[in-house]
């Protein structure tokens, strides 16, 4: 019976120690390059808006003279709604329209019909509670071309800032998993290297009907306009970075 247990006892020992996992492969000195991540969102702040004058007429004096006093209506009533507002002028066009041709004669110079005149004001603010109600006010006199939200310089640096904190953390915290891979202590382990990445048309509408003369309009009262609903949402920003550690 005793030998019966010794043998079973020795049994036992080998099959332990033949699970046992190997030893660790000897990593003193060795380099490992490590990819890193980070990412962090911010609820957007700012925003841009293009809003456009715009007029077609046979006289292009009489065009641009329109366009002249919308734009200088609209910037007016754009400033009174948001005095914060910076304001910038974006473009400024006068081509020519010419007459729908069927297989015109190749020798035959194309002639002008009318003039298509255009400007564009950029207005950049981060009052965005206000926002419907000045684009309503300039959208009395002006057209609504584009709108796009964004970070305010300021807080663009402090996500950045973020980001590039949320990209160490994150090699860090796979420095640690490496080492716990290795058998080894996370605090053998030497950052080196830490190589940061850098983190993505005017289309022209139908020709509107005549105005008024520009004196009559001048004096017109620009019609009321519905408050637009608009969504800010948040910005996304990632960065990669890639780390080379060296075990002591």
């Amino acid at each position: 019976m005793s030998r019966l247990v010794v043998t079973a006892m020795l049994c036992a020992g080998a099959g332990t120690a033949h699970a046992a996992a190997p030893a660790p492969l000897p990593s003193t000195g060795m380099l490992i390059v490590l990819p890193a991540t980070g990412t962090v969102r911010q609820a957007n702040d700012q925003v841009t808006v293009i809003m456009t004058a715009e007029e077609t007429n046979k006289d292009k004096a009489v065009a641009q003279s329109r366009v002249n006093l919308k734009m200088k209506q609209g910037l007016a009533l754009l400033k009174q709604a948001d005095p914060q507002a910076s304001f910038k002028t974006e473009s400024y066009y006068t081509y020519p329209v010419y007459p729908e041709q069927t297989n015109p004669p190749a020798t035959q110079p194309r002639v002008p019909n009318g003039w298509r005149v255009t400007q564009s004001l950029r207005v950049t603010t981060t009052n965005l509670a206000a926002l419907p109600k000045t684009v309503a006010a300039g959208q009395g006199v002006l057209g609504l071309s584009n709108l796009y939200f964004g970070l305010a310089p300021a807080t663009f640096l402090k996500l950045d800032d973020e980001r590039i904190a949320a990209t160490y953390a994150n090699l860090n915290q796979r420095v640690r998993a490496v080492a716990a891979a290795m058998g080894r202590d996370p605090a053998d382990a030497v950052v080196e290297v830490m190589d940061f990445e850098g983190s993505g048309n005017y289309a022209g509408s139908a020709p509107p009907a005549p105005p008024p003369a520009p004196a009559a309009l001048a004096r017109a009262a620009a019609p009321a306009v519905e408050e637009p609903s608009f969504e800010p949402g948040e910005t996304t920003l990632n960065m990669r970075a890639v780390g080379k550690v060296r075990f002591k």
